[in-house]
């Protein structure tokens, strides 16, 4: 191990313990064996005042959190099959963002976003008419902003606490071998947070990130000398910070983030790298990461910061080792997609990505291509351009690892 890596992670371990493991998580629920059905949705009201409806079929349980910057109310269900269409709560009202979806496979949740300080005031779950099924009232009201930051104070309540699963589960995996070189596999989104959406296909980034993925995993696997584990191998919401945890536990020496962007320019296609800095190279990276960074947003969690003085060290003695074998990752996959996969013009770009954020390993953001343009969305669905996609990216991985190699040497 390189000194300045391993300095860095004494005076991580001695300045903050335990900070770069997940927090111990609540012993989770036993998977629901049938999921709630939620099959009707609506909303009504106005900038004072704002009334949203769920119906089921079988009586939820809810249980409600606030979070602040931005401030959002979060409404914790039990697994629920949400079979209404998104429009029926298109958001109105209080709120200028709902979202709604799985977090594991014992776990649902509603996420609130509000446009200015806002609580609830009722929250009922009532039997209908005839013993019909039931129904979930939210009723919220405009607050102020001292009374929004109390609700918050008062929980102190963290989203990570609930434990899907897939830590524990990845954690007892048989570890490789200390010769073997491991690559984390990121698939980006999951769970409540879809990502993009395909314009023509309405295909979700999240379902083909995760495709990619584990087609990308299975490939590097069998490679002699590498292993590759998933930050996610099912349809589960992951934090930003989970997702960064996951590959330093695990010890990767490489963390490759997959994605499929949307863009309000439907012209752009092409495939683009991203690597971690301060200073994004462009607006166009800027606003990527600015989007990626949402994903802690859309799925209600609270997302801590690092204590700055912990980070200005790392940054001192990691960063810019780091960032260099991050930037020669980048370099290799343009390398092996030239002439072989559409590019973005100056297709290795950077900025700030919160999933890039490990101090001490290598890390990239791989836009495969963006769903907003009709090629790419077509060939994103397409197998035998997957395979392609792989193949290049598996021989990019060796083109990187080589030069390592021989140093051990």
């Amino acid at each position: 191990m390189r000194p300045a890596r391993l300095l860095a992670l004494f005076v991580m371990a001695f300045l903050t313990g335990v900070s770069c493991v997940l927090a111990a998580p609540a012993k989770a629920a036993a998977p629901t064996a049938t999921p709630l059905v939620s099959y009707a949705a609506r909303i009504v009201g106005d900038d004072a005042r704002t009334r949203i409806v769920l119906d089921f079929r079988e009586k939820p349980q809810a249980s409600v959190h606030y979070i602040g910057n931005p401030d959002r109310i979060v409404v914790d269900l039990p697994a629920t099959n949400f079979t209404f269409p998104a429009s029926d709560l298109a958001p109105t009202g209080l709120f200028r963002d709902i979202r709604f979806g799985s977090i594991d496979a014992s776990h649902s949740r509603l996420v609130l976003s509000a446009k200015k300080a806002t609580k609830l005031t009722l929250t009922d779950i009532r039997e209908n008419d005839g013993g019909k099924g039931y129904r979930l009232i939210l009723d919220a009201e405009m607050t102020d902003q001292d009374t929004f930051a109390k609700l918050v104070a008062s929980e102190a309540w963290n989203a990570d606490a609930y434990d899907t699963g897939k830590a524990a589960r990845l954690a007892q995996d048989p570890p490789p071998s200390s010769t073997d070189f491991l690559i984390a596999v990121d698939a980006g989104h999951g769970g409540i947070d879809t990502g993009a959406i395909g314009r023509t296909t309405h295909i979700p980034e999240k379902t083909i990130t995760l495709a990619f993925a584990k087609a990308f995993a299975a490939e590097l696997n069998k490679q002699k000398g590498i292993k590759a584990f998933l930050t996610r191998d099912s349809d589960v919401f992951l934090s930003l910070s989970q997702r960064v945890t996951l590959a330093r536990q695990k010890g990767a020496n490489l963390f490759i983030s997959l994605h499929a962007d949307m863009l309000s320019q439907p012209d752009i296609r092409g495939a683009t790298v991203y690597t971690i800095s301060d200073k994004s190279s462009d607006r166009l990276a800027e606003a990527a990461a600015a989007r990626e960074n949402q994903s802690d947003e859309v799925g209600g969690v609270d997302t801590p910061q690092a204590p700055h003085e912990v980070s200005d060290i790392l940054q001192d003695l990691t960063r810019r080792e780091t960032q260099a074998f991050s930037i020669s990752m980048a370099k290799a996959v343009v390398e092996q997609f030239s002439g072989q996969i559409k590019l973005i013009n100056n297709p290795h770009r950077y900025a700030g990505f919160r999933v890039l954020q490990a101090q001490d390993v290598p890390s990239i953001l791989l836009e495969m291509g963006f769903l907003s343009n009709k090629e790419d969305e077509h060939l994103l669905s397409d197998a035998a351009w997957r395979k392609k996609l792989v193949h290049l990216l598996v021989e990019a991985v060796k083109e990187y690892r080589q030069p390592l190699l021989a140093n051990k040497g």
